[in-house]
């Protein structure tokens, strides 16, 4: 069975985790080890972060479409059981920039919400 040298096999693959930590911290951007179990760690940190940032984006837009009903008179979760009354399908992160940027149309998004509330008759 012919000798089988991996020296450029291990070269390469370690040259590739020490050039994707390059930017770390002390030993982490030059060691083998302690820059190969970084980087793990970065991926899964990366990976969770992904998601959580949909999660912080969706508590900001309710903080703010929260904040533009008080100031119309009207709570957030009454506002958005009135709009799915009324069948109006907008999504929270639209609902936040009009909330933001033209206030006007989001007074006038309350009010169509408030007369889906009031009962019929």
């Amino acid at each position: 069975m012919p000798r089988v040298k991996r020296g450029t096999l291990v070269k390469k693959r370690h040259k590739k985790i020490i050039e994707s930590a390059s930017g770390y911290w002390g030993g982490k951007k030059n060691l083998f080890k302690t820059a190969n179990e970084q980087f793990q760690h970065s991926g899964n940190y990366a990976y969770r972060d992904r998601r959580n940032k949909k999660r912080h984006f969706r508590q900001l837009w309710i903080a703010r479409i929260s904040a533009a009903c008080r100031l119309n008179g009207v709570s957030y979760n009454r506002f958005i059981e009135g709009l799915t009354k009324s069948g109006i399908v907008v999504d929270r992160k639209i609902l936040s920039e009009l909330a933001v940027s033209d206030p006007g149309a989001f007074t006038q998004l309350v009010a169509q919400s408030a007369s889906a509330l009031r009962p019929a008759g």
